[in-house]
């Protein structure tokens, strides 16, 4: 019986390096692919720190020093439709995308994934920190990583059982400090290379300076809830609710900051209040997911459950009331700060290791 293929997504960061080199330690057949998704082209020095250069340099290092076949796919264009495209809509209606989100679940698990296939891989293997399950019947869970501080399994919260099935977590087990001395014992040529921050495929380039180039500034008043205005916006797909930095209002002779409770369309107004608890808008218990995703089983009865309502949030318990057509009322038993349309809320079972599934918050 033949092994099964696999195909590592290296991005030239050490976590997906790392896990090149357990699956080939453990003497399966793998290879490595690099996903070309962004170039500078628009004649532009805002883009001139897109890491794409130095990231394919360092894939090349990377599979050489572990005798791994490597290429780079062109994806540009695939991702532009399925990401950028994405991303500035998201925007230009005012809600707050998850490029990243879209990017496991469009790219790596859905392009990459059938451009795997059709080489004859059977499995993509990628540097996320989350884990698998293998139940009785075959299916599989998705599950947090072992590193708290490092979970990424918010972001694989909106992909299905079929690409779950063809995945695999080589890093899910270990933390950031394991990754970084397997590395080193390793003698990976990246082994001390800094981890990359920010959005998936812009680098260093900031998304205010990357959404300029496709909506046009379209300034208005910044007014407080009782229609005060207060100063002038640049554009309201410039803000996200619960933003404190970066508004241009000053704060008041107490020292009081204003925050970002809501985007009035309409009338191309930005509201704004004193930040705190009495915020209008700015903290809720309740809040509705569209466009629900169900990694294994779906929840089809009001049942008790955590959730992960950010990147970076502990969890939270939550009643969960499915409303049909793919959509659910959520019951933080805590007020949640400054939930914003576009984002998603991760779900997890009664074992809070287990990622159900997902969902987009909805105006509400």
């Amino acid at each position: 019986m033949s092994r099964q293929k696999t195909l590592v997504a290296l991005s030239g960061g050490v976590d997906s390096s790392v896990a090149l080199a357990l699956l080939k330690q453990r003497g399966e057949d793998v290879a490595a692919a690099y996903m070309k998704t962004w170039v500078n082209e628009e004649g532009s020095d805002v883009f001139a720190d897109c890491p794409w250069h130095a990231d394919i340099a360092d894939c090349e290092a990377v599979a050489k020093a572990l005798g791994v076949e490597f290429e780079v796919v062109d994806f540009i264009e695939e991702y532009r439709k399925e990401i950028v495209e994405y991303l500035v809509e998201g925007y230009r209606r005012g809600q707050t995308p998850n490029p990243d989100v879209m990017c496991n679940r469009k790219m790596k698990f859905g392009k990459f994934l059938e451009y795997a296939r059709s080489r004859g891989f059977s499995r993509v293997a990628t540097g996320h920190y989350c884990s698998l399950r293998e139940n009785s019947d075959g299916s599989r869970d998705l599950l947090t990583g072992a590193d708290p501080s490092k979970d990424q399994s918010y972001f694989l919260a909106m992909i299905t059982q079929q690409q779950l099935q063809c995945a695999e977590f080589p890093i899910g087990s270990l933390l950031k400090s394991q990754v970084r001395d397997l590395a080193r014992i390793n003698k990976l040529p990246n082994a001390e290379k800094k981890d990359s921050q920010g959005i998936c495929f812009l680098g260093k380039v900031k998304i205010g300076d990357f959404l300029r180039h496709y909506l046009p500034d379209s300034p208005g008043d910044i007014v407080r809830p009782d229609g005060k205005k207060v100063g002038m916006h640049k554009g309201l797909f410039k803000y996200t609710i619960g933003q404190r930095k970066g508004i241009g209002v000053p704060s008041n002779a107490d020292g009081k900051r204003y925050v970002v409770v809501a985007k009035n369309f309409e009338r191309n107004e930005l509201v704004v209040a004193f930040d705190g608890r009495d915020a209008p808008n700015l903290w809720t218990r309740e809040a509705r997911i569209g466009e629900i995703n169900w990694i294994n089983k779906p929840v089809e009865k009001p049942r008790n459950l955590w959730a992960r309502v950010r990147y970076r949030d502990g969890l939270e318990k939550i009643l969960f009331t499915p409303l049909g057509g793919g959509s659910a009322k959520i019951e933080f038993e805590r007020p949640q700060r400054a939930i914003a349309a576009g984002q998603v809320l991760a779900i997890h079972g009664d074992d809070p290791r287990v990622v159900l599934g997902g969902g987009f918050y909805v105006d509400f």
